[in-house]
């Protein structure tokens, strides 16, 4: 059986962070991390009710095969996961003034043989993603908001393209371009899953053909825009004076702000119009969306291979997006 960690093993990162005065009374994990554990911290003394404790370990993550540290990191498409990325990102996204959770405390990212820990602010006002349900007028505030943060993002150009944490190191990410990129990750994805699901397989020559031809109309170019990689409004909180609060950051990256909208869409559905900015190249969103469309197939089939505990969600999201990705095909 899967272990978690036990409260006092986070005790001596919350006392770094919040003081020595504070006392644990309660740890709860939250739902819906996959590749790190996220608990909340309950204390007594230090200031204040809770604390967000943010560990990355072998056994907080629930890919196969796929190590605490994350895939290719020069792969802005990889899957992002570790203390670096997200001390990067965190620094990236304040500097230009988005709204990230407060850091308090983390391990020194030189140390690479420790667990990485990382202490920060408990946002009280929960996700976006409830509040469309709980009070969709406050929600609008907040959408506002994000947009305000898309448009900081955005216009943070960069000559090249690749996660943030990799580039402020000096390094140069995979790949000639950001739609070639896409293509590549996208066939593979698509074999992947036609050797999961039949009504794939049927398909798979089809929307190879569709993938390429989609990907031949699309021009080159050489500005990128700041974006999150998987901007849900599940990774949305709600700060103070209804302030967008960016969360789970460690794919931050330049990449073409086109591949973000597309998350955008697919996550926010109708709130959707709030967000969408002009400029945006329409071929580069029909390349964008088969291909993220096979991603979601992929990728929830393959955690599925392992111990996910959410299981029927997670096949609920291959399901919707298989029709989808069929759907597509002319």
């Amino acid at each position: 059986m899967r272990g978690f960690v036990e409260a006092e093993e986070l005790s001596g990162a919350v006392r770094h962070a919040v003081g020595a005065d504070c006392r644990v009374v309660g740890v709860d994990r939250l739902r819906g991390g996959s590749k790190k554990g996220v608990y909340r911290v309950r204390l007594k003394g230090g200031g204040t009710a809770s604390v967000i404790v943010y560990r990355w370990a072998d056994e907080e993550n629930f890919w196969p095969g796929d190590g605490a540290d994350g895939d290719d990191a020069t792969d802005p498409l990889a899957p992002a996961s570790g203390l670096v990325p997200f001390l990067a990102a965190h620094r990236g996204l304040r500097e230009i003034g988005a709204r990230v959770p407060r850091l308090l405390w983390a391990v020194d990212a030189a140390d690479r043989h420790a667990t990485g820990i990382a202490v920060v602010e408990d946002i009280a006002g929960g996700t976006l993603e409830a509040l469309f349900t709980t009070d969709p007028g406050r929600a609008e505030a907040v959408l506002k908001d994000l947009a305000r943060t898309l448009d900081l993002m955005q216009r943070h150009i960069a000559p090249r393209f690749g996660r943030v944490d990799v580039l402020e190191r000096g390094g140069v990410a995979l790949g000639k371009s950001c739609e070639e990129l896409v293509l590549d990750r996208a066939l593979r994805d698509l074999a992947e899953a036609a050797g999961r699901d039949s009504r794939i397989m049927a398909a798979r020559s089809r929307l190879d053909d569709r993938l390429k031809a989609l990907r031949a109309l699309v021009t080159p170019r050489t500005e990128y825009g700041l974006i999150h990689g998987e901007l849900g409004p599940d990774h949305v909180l709600v700060g103070a004076e209804a302030g967008a609060v960016l969360i789970d950051i460690e794919g931050l990256m330049y990449f073409d702000v086109e591949w973000e909208h597309v998350f955008l869409r697919l996550r926010f559905g109708n709130h959707y119009a709030a967000l969408v900015r002009p400029g945006l190249d329409p071929r580069r969103l029909d390349l964008y969306m088969l291909a993220m469309r096979l991603s979601l197939v992929a990728g929830p089939l393959r955690l599925l291979d392992g111990d996910f505990p959410d299981r029927g969600f997670m096949r609920g999201i291959a399901e919707h997006n298989l029709r989808e990705a069929l759907a597509l095909l002319p």
